[in-house]
């Protein structure tokens, strides 16, 4: 199945040693489908997911906030996800 929309998003680790800490990011990509929102690691069966908010953070970063029945899932993203936030709002709005 193809995806409707897709949207960057990005991981923050931190690596300690016994002498270095080490941040790796790490980017990765969150897709919306017709019955699901996928991410790296996780996948939402769209019924479960609410909403889909967004926060800036400076200039074009910030969180955006997937509000699901099981909790809020923060993503850090780069970029505005504006796009992503309306095509998932026009297709739940068609599902009624």
């Amino acid at each position: 199945m193809k995806w409707k929309a897709h949207q960057p998003y990005y991981k923050i680790l931190r690596e300690v040693t016994y002498n270095e800490q080490r941040t790796v990011i790490s980017n990765r990509d969150m897709y919306l489908y017709e019955n699901r929102i996928t991410t790296k690691y996780r996948e939402f069966p769209i019924h479960t997911v609410h909403d889909i908010s967004f926060r800036k953070m400076g200039d074009e970063e910030g969180i955006l906030y997937l509000h699901t029945s099981a909790g809020v899932y923060p993503f850090t993203v780069k970029n505005d996800p504006g796009t992503f936030i309306q095509v998932f709002k026009e297709s739940k709005a068609l599902r009624g």
